[in-house]
């Protein structure tokens, strides 16, 4: 019985590692595989101005003094880009 187990799990192992190409994709897909130069910098585009959003409303609620090191430094970042 041992022996029949063993060797189910050699041939599981074996399936799996040559159709591991297949499982990778059906099952965890690549998300910006279809994306287009130009929809990939829109969708960098948004996200950086949903940051700068972020951050100036926060600053926009108590001032300057509310952000931090981290924070003012990555505002003076973006406001670059």
């Amino acid at each position: 019985m041992s022996q029949v187990l063993i060797l189910a799990i050699i041939v599981a192992a074996v399936l799996l590692f040559f159709n591991r190409e297949w499982i990778r994709n059906r099952f965890f897909p690549v998300r910006q595989k279809n994306y287009t130069i130009d929809d990939q910098f829109n969708s960098d585009k948004r996200e950086r101005e949903k940051e700068i959003d972020r951050l100036l409303s926060k600053m926009g609620k108590n001032g300057i003094n509310d952000l931090s090191a981290k924070d003012r430094k990555r505002l003076d970042e973006l406001s670059k880009m």
